[in-house]
């Protein structure tokens, strides 16, 4: 029997790991944003001090992270890396922070989910660089108060609106990602192409560019399957055509709407008369999670015009019948009361 080697592909999972930017100049896309911080980090370094605290928002897939380690590379400093749900207790965050260094970056994801008495240690801890520990209970408890060296907290988080007045304002510099333009997206295809080793002509670039959401997470997703696709049944050659056969079979269409989008926009149209529907309703007739819906895929569907949020809830567009092939019906005005 045919022996199987135990790790297979090793330098094409290497390979997958770097496909994240590790530098300012080949970060794509975000020219805002990347100024910005490039100029913060030159001023910290030309100073010798330690970079200001830095709120990233925006959708998930954008490169939070990514400009987090970025940072961290141009100032030649550590970075440690959690998220919010994971700290359960004050003592955890106490951990993380003492085994910071100076200058040293702790990338905290999702921080609008820190649990309150977490979050009101990071007060201190972010203003004057200490925290207060309590040792142990009851009439023998005291608070014991530690020196943090100079950090840099930078948090990532997806819905910015959760996120405490205090907590916001001890940040020094705050920016929002938006989602990306085709031609963007396609330049990061070509990138994360030739790590990968994948001939990838323009118009393919740019049609995995298009049908991305926007999104380079996605991308790069999209450009794995889409090369795996080609190395099965296409003999290692990815066209506009091969392109269009791997991503049929995901059910992502032109637009880049998948199978879920589409029932979602169906069920509005069908079970709800296009609407006005509640999320939670929503919810239950797609069979999905109402923070799901509201996270993934209605900032999609809302950014490409085919729904709309009203007050008295999701309402689809006349794009969205265009795009489905369906007419829009006309109501009585007796239907309307």
């Amino acid at each position: 029997m045919e022996r199987v080697p135990e790790k297979l592909n090793e330098p094409d999972a290497e390979r997958d790991v770097s496909l994240r930017p590790g530098r300012f100049e080949d970060f794509v896309g975000q020219s805002k944003v990347r100024e910005r911080l490039e100029l913060f980090v030159e001023a910290a370094r030309g100073r010798g001090d330690v970079l200001d605290h830095v709120l990233l928002c925006g959708p998930p897939g954008l490169g939070k992270t990514t400009l987090a380690y970025v940072m961290g590379d141009a100032m030649g400093v550590n970075v440690k890396s959690t998220s919010g749900p994971v700290i359960d207790r004050p003592a955890d965050l106490a951990g993380l922070l003492t085994s910071l260094e100076r200058g040293d970056i702790l990338f905290i994801d999702e921080i609008h989910r820190l649990q309150k008495a977490v979050e009101e240690y990071l007060y201190s801890a972010m203003e004057d660089f200490v925290i207060d520990i309590m040792i142990d209970q009851g009439p023998q408890a005291r608070s014991v108060r530690l020196e943090l060296p100079r950090f840099t907290l930078v948090a990532a988080t997806t819905r910015s609106g959760l996120i405490s007045a205090p907590l916001r304002s001890r940040f020094g510099l705050t920016n929002r990602l938006d989602y990306y333009g085709a031609e963007d997206l396609a330049t990061i295809v070509r990138r994360s192409a030739n790590i990968l080793n994948v001939d990838v002509d323009d118009e393919s670039a740019i049609e995995l560019g298009r049908r991305s959401r926007g999104t380079p997470r996605i991308t790069n997703n999209l450009l794995r399957w889409v090369r795996d696709y080609a190395q099965v049944k296409a003999d290692n050659k990815i066209t506009r055509a091969v392109v269009d056969s791997a991503l049929q079979m995901l059910e992502i269409d032109r637009n880049g709407l998948d199978e879920m989008d589409k029932r979602l926009l169906e069920t509005i149209i069908h079970k709800f008369d296009g609407g006005p529907v509640g999320l939670g309703s929503l919810a239950v007739a797609v069979g999905e999670e109402s923070g799901t819906l509201e996270e993934v895929y209605e900032p999609y569907l809302i950014m490409e015009g085919y729904l709309k949020r009203t007050g008295q809830g999701r309402v689809v567009t006349d794009l969205c019948y265009d795009k489905l092939g369906l007419t829009r019906p006309t109501r009585k005005q007796n239907e309307l009361f």
